[in-house]
């Protein structure tokens, strides 16, 4: 089958599907790799091209489609708002082995949306029914959206979907925070049932998704298709074997602290050069730390010691300091919010 084929049974097969959301800078070809080897996703998301009127698909971003290691489909993500540019990047990323073509509307990042990109566009219906248009027009193979239920509110969200249906979009994936919002608690799970309600196309869920349990009970809630997570699999890459489990009815297996210490390693091997000032490998290590650490118990002693650690034996000497045990670990953030 062809990766859009692959997609598509995907999308019709009797499971929820489990998507590993896209953070730009973090879930890398790099991660994808370590993410395989721990149960990984059913689909992939690219981080995002950024598309402007001289831009070509960055290079670094095509190595994760063109060298996949997951063997589940990809999806190719595009962010920005020059049309004849956005339909431009499609045409030429269909001629890589992409399951689909993606729009972004939901990315928070002030320097993103001041641009009236990502999430940005959300204050403009006019310009995303232009862009919908051109990129349905553009696309040949399945065309998806991951965007946010508003701007500062989710006054629009009806009119959003009405847009999505006029297009034909065959995926949506709905995050139910607003962007002003960014990650703070609150995701209305009602707007992302009323999606997955109203659009003839399926609907992933995405935000705050947390645990096997609560994975099971956002599905129930929402009606959705399946589920796109990010910052829950970044602190225990198991989650997606831990959510299989929990559906087949059976208890997930929670991994040991020197099991969580053996991941840190596998992305530090992973994520940092060899040939890189040791100070830069040790602060690249820390973005990834910051997700983990809000699963310790409790995560201020790790996180404070962990963002002071300068040297690679530092770092490795606080992971094991509070990892180095058998005792299993559950891996939430406190009170079930992040």
């Amino acid at each position: 089958m062809t990766p859009a084929e692959s997609f598509l049974a995907l999308l019709r097969g009797p499971d929820p599907v489990l998507a590993l959301a896209p953070m730009q800078d973090v879930t890398d070809l790099a991660f994808w790799r370590v993410m395989a080897g721990h149960g990984g996703a059913d689909l992939y998301w690219t981080e995002y091209f950024r598309v402007h009127a001289d831009s070509k698909p960055e290079k670094y971003i095509l190595d994760s489609i063109i060298r996949n290691p997951t063997g589940r489909p990809v999806i190719a993500q595009l962010i920005g708002n020059d049309i004849p540019a956005l339909a431009r990047n499609a045409r030429l990323l269909q001629k890589y082995p992409v399951a689909a073509i993606d729009l972004n509307l939901g990315c928070p990042a002030p320097v993103v949306y001041r641009k009236c990109a990502g999430g940005g566009l959300l204050r403009e219906p006019a310009k995303i029914d232009a862009i919908l248009g051109a990129l349905r027009d553009a696309v040949t193979i399945p065309f998806t959206v991951k965007t946010r239920v508003g701007f500062d509110t989710a006054d629009g969200f009806d009119e959003l979907l009405g847009l999505f249906a006029k297009h034909g979009v065959d995926l949506v994936t709905v995050h139910g925070r607003t962007v002003k919002q960014m990650y703070r608690p609150g995701v209305r799970h009602d707007l992302i049932a009323r999606a997955a309600g109203r659009l003839p196309c399926p609907v992933l869920a995405n935000g705050n998704v947390h645990s096997p349990e609560q994975a099971l009970a956002v599905l129930a809630q929402t009606g959705a298709r399946g589920l796109m997570i990010g910052r829950g699999v970044i602190r225990n890459p198991w989650l997606f074997r831990q959510i299989r489990q929990q559906m087949r009815g059976e208890t997930p297996a929670l991994p040991t602290g020197r099991e969580v210490l053996a991941y840190i390693a596998k992305l530090w091997e992973a994520q940092t050069h060899p040939e890189a000032r040791e100070s830069a490998r040790v602060q690249r290590l820390k973005k990834f730390m910051n997700f983990i650490g809000e699963g310790m118990e409790p995560p201020e002693p790790f996180l404070h010691d962990i963002r002071r650690a300068a040297t690679q034996a530092d770092f490795f000497r606080v992971c094991a300091a509070f990892l180095d045990h058998d005792r299993p670990m559950r891996l939430e953030p406190r009170g079930g919010e992040e």
